[in-house]
């Protein structure tokens, strides 16, 4: 894992969290949800190559 992909998802939370906090000013409430959710999904797809690495690492480890 490479230390770039920590920064891109520290970036993309505070992206949300900004982007969030201006809805929430401007009272479009309904379109935080929306924001939090594609952040957390662009991060998922990001992560699950990861996470699917680490399966097979631990996979192969005890030979399963």
């Amino acid at each position: 894992m490479d230390i770039s992909l920590i920064f891109k998802i520290a970036a993309v939370g505070i992206l949300v969290s900004v982007v969030s906090q201006v809805l929430k000013q401007s009272g479009r409430e309904e379109h935080v949800f929306l924001v939090n959710l594609a952040g957390l999904i662009l991060v998922l797809f990001w992560i699950v190559p990861y996470i699917s690495e680490l399966f097979e690492s631990i996979k192969n480890l005890f030979a399963l």
